[in-house]
Protein backbone atom coordinates (compact mmCIF):
# COMPACT_ATOMS: atom_id res chain seq x y z
CA UNK A 1 0.00 0.00 0.00
CA UNK A 2 1.23 3.38 -1.31
CA UNK A 3 1.96 6.12 1.38
CA UNK A 4 -0.10 8.91 1.00
CA UNK A 5 1.53 12.49 -0.37
CA UNK A 6 1.41 15.50 1.97
CA UNK A 7 -0.06 18.44 0.25
CA UNK A 8 1.94 21.17 2.79
CA UNK A 9 4.78 21.00 4.48
CA UNK A 10 4.77 23.07 7.67
CA UNK A 11 7.68 23.60 9.68
CA UNK A 12 6.49 24.17 13.34
CA UNK A 13 8.46 25.90 16.04
CA UNK A 14 9.29 23.98 19.02
CA UNK A 15 7.12 24.49 21.60
CA UNK A 16 9.92 26.14 23.86
CA UNK A 17 10.36 28.66 21.16
CA UNK A 18 7.22 30.55 21.17
CA UNK A 19 7.10 33.41 23.87
CA UNK A 20 3.93 33.54 25.19
CA UNK A 21 2.51 37.15 25.69
CA UNK A 22 5.02 38.58 22.68
CA UNK A 23 3.83 39.89 19.34
CA UNK A 24 3.72 38.22 16.56
CA UNK A 25 6.80 37.98 14.65
CA UNK A 26 6.90 39.34 11.09
CA UNK A 27 6.22 35.79 9.46
CA UNK A 28 2.81 35.68 11.39
CA UNK A 29 2.03 39.38 10.41
CA UNK A 30 2.22 38.38 7.34
CA UNK A 31 -0.19 35.73 7.33
CA UNK A 32 -2.47 38.13 8.41
CA UNK A 33 -5.39 38.15 5.76
CA UNK A 34 -6.81 41.78 4.17
CA UNK A 35 -9.49 42.05 6.51
CA UNK A 36 -7.89 41.88 9.99
CA UNK A 37 -5.42 44.23 8.54
CA UNK A 38 -8.09 46.60 7.44
CA UNK A 39 -10.03 46.27 10.90
CA UNK A 40 -6.75 47.05 12.52
CA UNK A 41 -6.07 49.66 10.12
CA UNK A 42 -9.48 51.41 11.03
CA UNK A 43 -9.03 51.01 14.92
CA UNK A 44 -6.06 53.08 14.70
CA UNK A 45 -7.98 55.74 12.89
CA UNK A 46 -10.61 55.90 15.25
CA UNK A 47 -7.85 56.40 18.09
CA UNK A 48 -6.56 59.14 16.42
CA UNK A 49 -10.17 60.81 15.67
CA UNK A 50 -10.98 60.84 18.90
CA UNK A 51 -7.58 61.67 20.21
CA UNK A 52 -8.00 64.98 18.18
CA UNK A 53 -11.29 65.52 19.07
CA UNK A 54 -10.32 65.93 22.54
CA UNK A 55 -7.73 68.07 21.79
CA UNK A 56 -9.84 70.13 19.81
CA UNK A 57 -12.76 69.75 22.63
CA UNK A 58 -10.08 71.07 25.82
CA UNK A 59 -8.89 73.88 23.56
CA UNK A 60 -12.60 75.16 22.15
CA UNK A 61 -13.40 74.66 26.35
CA UNK A 62 -10.49 77.20 26.90
CA UNK A 63 -11.04 79.73 24.16
CA UNK A 64 -15.08 80.11 25.27
CA UNK A 65 -13.48 80.89 28.91
CA UNK A 66 -11.45 83.90 27.66
CA UNK A 67 -14.10 85.35 25.38
CA UNK A 68 -16.31 85.11 29.05
CA UNK A 69 -13.44 86.64 30.31
CA UNK A 70 -12.84 89.30 28.04
CA UNK A 71 -16.59 89.86 27.72
CA UNK A 72 -17.13 90.49 31.09
CA UNK A 73 -13.85 93.09 31.30
CA UNK A 74 -15.36 94.99 28.62
CA UNK A 75 -12.98 93.93 25.94
CA UNK A 76 -15.43 92.33 23.58
CA UNK A 77 -17.44 95.32 21.71
CA UNK A 78 -21.05 94.59 21.33
CA UNK A 79 -23.64 96.63 19.18
CA UNK A 80 -26.22 98.15 21.62
CA UNK A 81 -29.46 99.95 21.23
CA UNK A 82 -29.57 103.72 22.10
CA UNK A 83 -32.60 103.52 23.82
CA UNK A 84 -30.87 100.79 26.60
CA UNK A 85 -28.47 103.12 27.75
CA UNK A 86 -28.42 104.28 30.82
CA UNK A 87 -26.69 107.67 31.85
CA UNK A 88 -28.08 108.77 35.15
CA UNK A 89 -25.98 106.39 37.52
CA UNK A 90 -22.90 108.85 37.36
CA UNK A 91 -23.16 112.46 37.89
CA UNK A 92 -21.04 113.94 34.53
CA UNK A 93 -18.16 116.59 34.38
CA UNK A 94 -19.31 117.99 31.17
CA UNK A 95 -20.25 121.26 31.18
CA UNK A 96 -24.30 122.09 30.52
CA UNK A 97 -25.31 123.64 27.42
CA UNK A 98 -24.27 123.15 23.40
CA UNK A 99 -21.65 121.58 22.87
CA UNK A 100 -19.38 123.39 20.22
CA UNK A 101 -17.62 120.11 19.05
CA UNK A 102 -20.24 118.05 18.50
CA UNK A 103 -20.76 119.02 14.90
CA UNK A 104 -17.32 117.59 14.57
CA UNK A 105 -17.64 114.06 15.77
CA UNK A 106 -21.32 114.00 13.99
CA UNK A 107 -19.14 113.83 11.23
CA UNK A 108 -16.36 111.97 11.81
CA UNK A 109 -18.92 109.40 13.17
CA UNK A 110 -21.11 109.66 9.56
CA UNK A 111 -18.02 109.32 7.60
CA UNK A 112 -15.54 106.88 8.86
CA UNK A 113 -17.88 105.39 11.64
CA UNK A 114 -16.98 105.34 15.20
CA UNK A 115 -13.44 104.25 16.10
CA UNK A 116 -13.46 104.34 19.96
CA UNK A 117 -16.47 102.28 21.86
CA UNK A 118 -18.25 103.73 24.53
CA UNK A 119 -18.11 101.59 27.28
CA UNK A 120 -20.71 100.61 29.80
CA UNK A 121 -21.96 97.83 32.62
CA UNK A 122 -24.50 96.07 32.87
CA UNK A 123 -27.63 96.37 34.83
CA UNK A 124 -29.91 93.57 36.29
CA UNK A 125 -33.16 95.04 34.20
CA UNK A 126 -30.88 94.40 30.94
CA UNK A 127 -30.44 97.72 30.31
CA UNK A 128 -26.56 99.61 30.48
CA UNK A 129 -25.14 102.14 32.72
CA UNK A 130 -22.86 104.56 30.50
CA UNK A 131 -19.18 104.87 32.41
CA UNK A 132 -17.61 106.29 29.58
CA UNK A 133 -18.30 108.11 26.04
CA UNK A 134 -20.87 110.93 26.77
CA UNK A 135 -19.90 112.87 23.99
CA UNK A 136 -19.77 109.74 21.71
CA UNK A 137 -23.44 108.97 23.04
CA UNK A 138 -24.86 112.09 22.25
CA UNK A 139 -23.42 112.38 18.95
CA UNK A 140 -25.28 109.22 17.95
CA UNK A 141 -28.47 110.53 19.76
CA UNK A 142 -28.21 113.49 17.47
CA UNK A 143 -27.42 111.54 14.28
CA UNK A 144 -30.72 109.58 15.17
CA UNK A 145 -32.55 111.68 15.56
CA UNK A 146 -32.24 114.27 12.37
CA UNK A 147 -31.78 111.53 10.28
CA UNK A 148 -34.04 108.79 11.49
CA UNK A 149 -31.31 106.20 10.07
CA UNK A 150 -31.19 102.75 11.57
CA UNK A 151 -27.60 103.20 11.30
CA UNK A 152 -27.26 104.99 14.47
CA UNK A 153 -30.09 103.35 16.55
CA UNK A 154 -26.95 101.30 18.05
CA UNK A 155 -23.80 102.09 19.46
CA UNK A 156 -20.36 99.99 19.68
CA UNK A 157 -20.12 99.62 23.03
CA UNK A 158 -17.45 97.49 25.71
CA UNK A 159 -19.76 95.51 28.18
CA UNK A 160 -18.32 94.98 31.08
CA UNK A 161 -20.14 93.21 34.37
CA UNK A 162 -21.26 96.07 36.98
CA UNK A 163 -18.87 97.18 39.16
CA UNK A 164 -18.79 98.91 42.59
CA UNK A 165 -19.88 102.88 42.21
CA UNK A 166 -15.86 103.74 43.00
CA UNK A 167 -14.73 101.85 40.80
CA UNK A 168 -17.19 102.94 37.95
CA UNK A 169 -16.03 106.95 38.80
CA UNK A 170 -12.24 106.12 38.87
CA UNK A 171 -13.21 104.80 35.19
CA UNK A 172 -15.06 107.81 34.05
CA UNK A 173 -12.58 110.15 35.25
CA UNK A 174 -9.03 108.35 34.19
CA UNK A 175 -10.58 108.53 30.64
CA UNK A 176 -11.48 112.37 31.35
CA UNK A 177 -7.69 112.96 32.84
CA UNK A 178 -6.33 112.92 29.15
CA UNK A 179 -8.52 114.87 27.90
CA UNK A 180 -7.06 118.37 26.75
CA UNK A 181 -10.32 120.27 26.43
CA UNK A 182 -11.03 119.24 30.48
CA UNK A 183 -10.93 122.63 32.84
CA UNK A 184 -10.30 122.52 36.71
CA UNK A 185 -13.98 123.87 36.82
CA UNK A 186 -15.37 120.32 35.51
CA UNK A 187 -13.41 118.24 37.99
CA UNK A 188 -14.28 120.43 40.58
CA UNK A 189 -17.95 120.25 39.33
CA UNK A 190 -17.48 116.36 39.46
CA UNK A 191 -16.05 116.40 42.74
CA UNK A 192 -18.70 118.34 43.86
CA UNK A 193 -21.55 115.99 42.75
CA UNK A 194 -19.64 113.15 43.85
CA UNK A 195 -19.61 114.35 47.47
CA UNK A 196 -22.99 115.14 47.32
CA UNK A 197 -24.35 111.96 46.43
CA UNK A 198 -25.87 110.22 49.02
CA UNK A 199 -25.30 106.91 47.63
CA UNK A 200 -21.55 107.94 47.92
CA UNK A 201 -21.02 107.93 51.65
CA UNK A 202 -18.90 111.38 50.96
CA UNK A 203 -19.43 114.39 52.62
CA UNK A 204 -16.22 116.13 52.05
CA UNK A 205 -15.30 117.34 48.50
CA UNK A 206 -11.34 117.12 49.50
CA UNK A 207 -12.29 113.17 50.00
CA UNK A 208 -14.31 113.17 46.66
CA UNK A 209 -11.17 114.43 45.10
CA UNK A 210 -8.40 112.23 46.70
CA UNK A 211 -11.26 109.42 45.21
CA UNK A 212 -11.81 110.37 41.74
CA UNK A 213 -8.44 111.99 40.66
CA UNK A 214 -5.95 109.29 42.93
CA UNK A 215 -3.96 109.04 39.20
CA UNK A 216 -3.31 112.50 39.43
CA UNK A 217 -0.33 114.43 41.29
CA UNK A 218 -0.85 115.95 44.38
CA UNK A 219 -0.48 119.34 42.41
CA UNK A 220 -3.25 118.85 40.15
CA UNK A 221 -5.35 117.36 43.24
CA UNK A 222 -5.02 120.81 44.91
CA UNK A 223 -6.21 122.80 41.82
CA UNK A 224 -9.29 120.94 41.80
CA UNK A 225 -9.93 121.20 45.29
CA UNK A 226 -9.76 125.34 44.85
CA UNK A 227 -11.75 125.41 41.72
CA UNK A 228 -14.34 122.92 43.51
CA UNK A 229 -14.12 125.61 46.66
CA UNK A 230 -14.43 128.33 44.16
CA UNK A 231 -17.64 127.31 42.62
CA UNK A 232 -19.22 126.50 45.61
CA UNK A 233 -18.24 130.47 46.68
CA UNK A 234 -19.66 131.77 43.03
CA UNK A 235 -21.89 129.67 41.71
CA UNK A 236 -24.69 131.18 41.31
CA UNK A 237 -23.25 134.08 39.28
CA UNK A 238 -19.98 132.76 37.49
CA UNK A 239 -21.49 132.08 33.58
CA UNK A 240 -17.94 130.63 32.30
CA UNK A 241 -16.31 128.53 34.90
CA UNK A 242 -14.73 126.30 32.43
CA UNK A 243 -12.59 128.91 30.97
CA UNK A 244 -10.97 130.02 34.18
CA UNK A 245 -6.98 129.89 33.90
CA UNK A 246 -6.14 127.70 36.57
CA UNK A 247 -3.95 130.45 38.36
CA UNK A 248 -6.89 133.19 38.25
CA UNK A 249 -9.05 130.01 39.68
CA UNK A 250 -6.59 129.30 42.41
CA UNK A 251 -5.31 132.50 43.38
CA UNK A 252 -8.99 134.19 43.29
CA UNK A 253 -9.92 131.34 45.99
CA UNK A 254 -7.34 132.28 48.26
CA UNK A 255 -8.54 135.54 47.94
CA UNK A 256 -11.52 134.50 48.96
CA UNK A 257 -10.56 132.68 52.31
CA UNK A 258 -8.56 135.56 53.52
CA UNK A 259 -11.75 137.51 53.35
CA UNK A 260 -15.32 136.13 52.94
CA UNK A 261 -16.84 140.10 52.37
CA UNK A 262 -15.24 139.71 49.38
CA UNK A 263 -17.52 137.34 47.55
CA UNK A 264 -20.04 139.68 47.65
CA UNK A 265 -18.15 142.15 45.87
CA UNK A 266 -16.97 139.91 42.70
CA UNK A 267 -20.91 138.70 42.56
CA UNK A 268 -22.13 142.26 42.64
CA UNK A 269 -19.17 142.93 39.59
CA UNK A 270 -20.28 140.04 37.76
CA UNK A 271 -24.15 140.58 38.38
CA UNK A 272 -23.66 144.26 36.42
CA UNK A 273 -22.41 142.63 33.98
CA UNK A 274 -25.50 139.87 32.97
CA UNK A 275 -24.35 140.04 28.74
CA UNK A 276 -20.55 139.61 29.72
CA UNK A 277 -18.82 137.23 27.53
CA UNK A 278 -16.08 134.22 29.03
CA UNK A 279 -13.20 137.23 28.36
CA UNK A 280 -15.37 139.75 29.84
CA UNK A 281 -16.19 137.42 33.02
CA UNK A 282 -12.14 136.65 33.27
CA UNK A 283 -11.06 140.44 33.35
CA UNK A 284 -13.51 141.04 35.65
CA UNK A 285 -11.98 138.13 38.03
CA UNK A 286 -8.88 139.15 37.29
CA UNK A 287 -9.51 142.76 38.32
CA UNK A 288 -10.03 141.32 41.77
CA UNK A 289 -6.09 140.02 41.96
CA UNK A 290 -4.70 143.80 40.90
CA UNK A 291 -3.28 145.78 43.49
CA UNK A 292 -6.66 148.44 44.04
CA UNK A 293 -9.11 145.51 44.59
CA UNK A 294 -7.30 143.07 46.76
CA UNK A 295 -7.18 143.60 50.38
CA UNK A 296 -4.60 144.76 52.68
CA UNK A 297 -1.83 142.05 53.50
CA UNK A 298 -1.16 141.95 57.61
CA UNK A 299 0.95 144.38 58.32
CA UNK A 300 4.42 142.76 58.38
CA UNK A 301 5.87 141.86 61.98
CA UNK A 302 8.70 144.55 62.90
CA UNK A 303 12.34 142.65 62.08
CA UNK A 304 13.35 143.65 65.57
CA UNK A 305 10.73 141.44 67.06
CA UNK A 306 10.67 138.71 64.53
CA UNK A 307 13.93 138.75 62.97
CA UNK A 308 14.42 136.68 58.79
CA UNK A 309 16.18 133.68 59.43
CA UNK A 310 18.96 133.54 56.80
CA UNK A 311 18.49 130.36 56.08
CA UNK A 312 16.01 127.32 56.37
CA UNK A 313 17.09 124.03 56.29
CA UNK A 314 14.90 120.77 56.10
CA UNK A 315 14.93 117.02 55.01
CA UNK A 316 12.32 115.20 52.80
CA UNK A 317 12.12 111.21 52.54
CA UNK A 318 12.86 110.01 48.71
CA UNK A 319 12.52 107.63 46.83
CA UNK A 320 16.17 107.02 46.55
CA UNK A 321 16.87 108.24 50.20
CA UNK A 322 16.61 111.00 51.82
CA UNK A 323 17.15 114.60 50.36
CA UNK A 324 18.81 117.15 52.16
CA UNK A 325 17.90 120.36 51.11
CA UNK A 326 18.27 124.47 52.50
CA UNK A 327 16.52 127.79 51.37
CA UNK A 328 17.56 131.25 51.52
CA UNK A 329 16.70 134.73 50.16
CA UNK A 330 16.75 133.76 45.94
CA UNK A 331 18.24 130.61 46.45
CA UNK A 332 17.52 127.20 47.34
CA UNK A 333 20.26 124.23 47.52
CA UNK A 334 19.08 120.06 47.57
CA UNK A 335 21.51 116.87 47.82
CA UNK A 336 20.30 113.75 47.22
CA UNK A 337 21.19 110.29 45.84
CA UNK A 338 20.77 111.11 42.00
CA UNK A 339 22.95 111.97 39.48
CA UNK A 340 20.52 114.86 37.72
CA UNK A 341 23.01 115.22 34.86
CA UNK A 342 21.33 111.66 33.73
CA UNK A 343 18.22 113.24 34.22
CA UNK A 344 16.22 114.12 30.90
CA UNK A 345 16.68 117.70 30.48
CA UNK A 346 12.83 118.14 29.56
CA UNK A 347 11.91 116.19 32.53
CA UNK A 348 14.40 118.20 34.46
CA UNK A 349 12.91 121.23 33.22
CA UNK A 350 9.39 120.58 33.73
CA UNK A 351 10.20 119.39 37.64
CA UNK A 352 11.99 122.68 38.79
CA UNK A 353 9.11 124.68 36.34
CA UNK A 354 6.29 122.77 38.43
CA UNK A 355 8.25 123.56 41.76
CA UNK A 356 8.70 127.10 40.60
CA UNK A 357 5.15 127.28 39.77
CA UNK A 358 3.54 125.76 42.85
CA UNK A 359 6.08 128.02 45.05
CA UNK A 360 4.78 131.25 43.33
CA UNK A 361 1.11 130.65 44.65
CA UNK A 362 2.61 130.50 48.18
CA UNK A 363 0.65 133.58 49.82
CA UNK A 364 3.77 134.06 51.97
CA UNK A 365 6.51 134.24 48.88
CA UNK A 366 8.32 137.50 48.42
CA UNK A 367 10.65 138.34 45.69
CA UNK A 368 13.74 140.03 46.38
Amino acid sequence: MSRKRRMFDIDMPALEDISAGKAQDKALEKRRGPMAAAISENANALRDQQSTEDAIRVENDRLAHELVRLRSEGYITEQIALSDVVTERLKRDRKPGPDPELDELKASIRDVGLSNPIRVERRSDGRFDLIQGMRRLSAFRALLEETGSDRYATIPAGVSDAAELDDSYRRMVDENLVRKDISFAEMGALARGYAEDPANDCADVDKAVSILFKSASYTKRSYIRAFASLLTMLEKVIMHPNDIPRNVGVELKRKLDGDPGLIRQVSTALIAEPDRNSAQEISILRGFLSAENTILPNPKVNSLDKPRRAKTTFQVTGRAGIAKCSASNGRIDLRYDLDFTRVDRAKLEHAVAMLIDDLQEEDDLTHG
